[in-house]
């Protein structure tokens, strides 16, 4: 007897020992897949996604995994911290112009596309018109995460008003969805087939019980961090463990806990807050394991075959969502609003479906609806088309609609040093690299110093280094609202000699409206009344570097000299037929000849 108790102890330890090998195993593979995204440009959620599938029961790793109550705790959990994330690296001047397009986006938008999915999801997979509805609130949230990974990696920066409105409407169009999917499941479990006021009243309060806690609960987070003497290493534990927490409360509480955490780490993130680096490096890390763990767990749950079963009518709906649903819905949200085509355009085609549509789709699995297997197919095939089409073409698409800043310079290596005890100023390291501007110039702004410099393995104080060398690590006290100013002095810059004949320097200071009156350049309208130097702010922020640029038509114009923030000189360079235009213009305001305007 005790032979056959040791005998099953035994066993289980074996099952143990197999289910940390397997995870952490699916870990290594969605991790190591990064790589593969970067080099080759592929959508890193779908290689997360992929991994999970063929580790699944249908795929060649065999794992059967049926667990929805699991998938929907760990991604509940998972999704608010990188929600909390997303609001902590938000800043309130970067929102300027985009929150109330974006809340718009994220409320009749999220409201109006589950309506137009609805009506054709009712036909094609033979739903009623309120199961028609709940497939069109399961697809009806975006994923900005996937879109700013493609383009950063891809070294360009979308402009900083299409920027924000992406990424706000991301992170509020998802409680939006949730709360619409939860409402209209508890609908159906009563056997309600119209909604009615219900809908307006839950979204109301969802809205207002979830913007109360988080604002709430980024305040005390925040005089959290700043008051407990905590042992090194714990307040990022401590910010993850009250994110998860306060989730969990406003969702008890019939709240958006999702629109919660992301109003706490706005709160938090345009406040003085100690230990913020530790923090934020801590949450790279956490954030990447949320997506590998959320989209594997996903993809396990998936079987190809049934996937197939409804493959032509997910296609139909997942075509109609793409080039009819989002398009409607993002022209008619942000009509009030000064957005050009080109911009609306692209944010239509920037509705990039991820996480939170298969998330979803496992509530209706948990509530055992009758079509619960229907919602859950139809919209793992919708994002998985999604995935695709939008991770490969999400670039080319801010090129053709001219709405990303070109950054040809590699990002800047910094590191972020908390100073305990210190709010106002902290400690950045920089690695000096061959071009820098601090090796030219050996001058740091009045408002940070340099305090040591890493030199061949010794350490020196800034009058025994002397002037900054190449292979140097520069530690320098900075404001932290101000380090993003540092980056332009230690970023690598190439020479940027005028040596054609189409390009034309300027001042920061010159209206693009001249520049497009006199070289027919085609600015918006809405741009003529700002300076050059008012446009890079507009789009980059404080992030404006040289080497960056601003496409109009087939001119651009390029940033070569910035001062505390700002450009002070940039070159407008022409082709072709502008290129002849500006030199009849030139022409005629000098009276010269056309042979003597072209040696000019």
């Amino acid at each position: 007897m005790r032979t056959l108790e040791a005998t099953e102890r035994m066993g289980a330890v074996v099952v143990s020992n197999v289910v940390l090998l397997v995870v952490a195993a699916l870990l290594v593979a969605g991790t190591l897949s990064s790589l593969l995204a970067a080099r080759f440009g592929a959508p890193i959620l779908l290689l997360f996604l992929l991994v999970g599938v063929l580790a699944g029961e249908g795929g060649p790793g065999g794992i059967h995994f049926d667990d929805y109550w699991a998938t929907y705790m760990v991604g509940s959990a998972a999704l608010s911290v990188i929600l909390f994330d997303g609001g902590l690296r938000m800043r309130m001047g970067a929102m300027r112009g985009a929150v109330a397009p974006a809340v718009t986006l994220a409320t009749v938008g999220v409201v109006l596309t589950a309506a137009l999915v609805g009506l054709v999801a009712t036909p094609l997979l033979g739903l009623s018109p309120m199961e028609g509805l709940l497939v069109g609130a399961i697809v009806a949230s975006t994923d900005a995460a996937a879109v700013f990974f493609l383009m950063h990696a891809q070294g360009l920066h979308l402009g900083r008003r299409v920027g924000s409105v992406i990424e706000l409407e991301s992170a509020t169009n998802d409680p939006a969805a949730v709360f619409l999917t939860v409402l209209l499941v508890e609908l159906a479990s009563a056997h309600l087939t119209d909604p009615g006021f219900m809908v307006l009243l839950g979204a109301a309060r969802e809205l207002v019980v979830g913007a109360a806690f988080g604002i709430a609960g980024g305040i005390v987070l925040t005089v959290l961090m700043n008051r407990l003497d905590l042992p090194a290493g714990l307040h990022p534990v401590l910010a993850v463990a009250v994110v998860v927490l306060l989730f969990a409360l406003t969702s008890l509480l019939h709240g958006s806990g999702f629109l919660a955490v992301f109003l706490a780490g706005f709160v938090m993130g345009n406040r003085p807050v100690r230990a913020i680096a530790p923090i934020t490096s801590f949450l790279n890390a956490v954030t990447w394991i949320c997506q590998i763990v959320m989209f594997v767990m996903l993809g396990l749950l998936v079987s190809p075959q049934k996937i197939l079963e409804y493959a032509l009518p997910a296609l139909g709906v997942a075509a109609f969502l793409i080039l009819v649903g989002r398009p409607v819905a993002v022209f008619a949200c942000l009509a009030p609003f000064r957005f050009s085509v080109d911009e609306k355009a692209f944010v239509s085609w920037a509705g990039l479906r991820g996480a939170v549509s298969i998330f979803l789709a496992t509530i209706p699995m948990l509530a055992h609806l009758p079509q619960a297997e229907v919602y859950f197919n139809v919209a793992f095939a919708v994002v998985l088309v999604s995935l695709v089409l939008h991770g490969w073409t999400m670039v080319p698409a801010a090129r053709r609609f001219a709405v990303a800043l070109s950054d040809p310079v590699r990002s800047l290596r910094r590191f972020e040093i908390d100073l305990p005890g210190q709010m106002d100023v902290e400690l950045v390291a920089y690695p000096v690299a061959e071009g820098a501007p601090a090796v030219r110039s050996g001058a740091l702004p009045a408002w940070a110093r340099l305090v040591m410099v890493v030199r061949g393995g010794q350490t020196l104080t800034p009058e025994a280094a002397g002037p900054l060398r190449v292979g140097d690590y520069a530690y320098v006290l900075a404001p932290p609202q101000r380090v993003q100013g540092l980056d332009r002095l230690f970023r690598p810059q190439e020479a940027m000699a005028l040596t054609d004949v189409a390009a034309f320097p300027f001042v920061g200071e010159v209206r693009l409206g001249d520049l497009a009156g006199l070289y027919g350049l085609p600015v918006p309208q809405e741009e003529w009344g700002l300076t050059i130097a008012d446009a890079f702010a507009d789009r980059a922020s404080d992030r404006v570097a040289p080497g960056m640029r601003i496409t109009y038509g087939r001119a651009s114009i390029e940033v070569r000299d910035v001062d505390d923030g700002r450009v002070t000189w940039a070159v407008l360079r022409l082709e072709g037929g502008r290129l002849r235009r500006g030199l009849r213009w030139l022409r005629r305001l000098f009276g010269l000849s056309e042979s003597e305007a072209e040696d000019d």
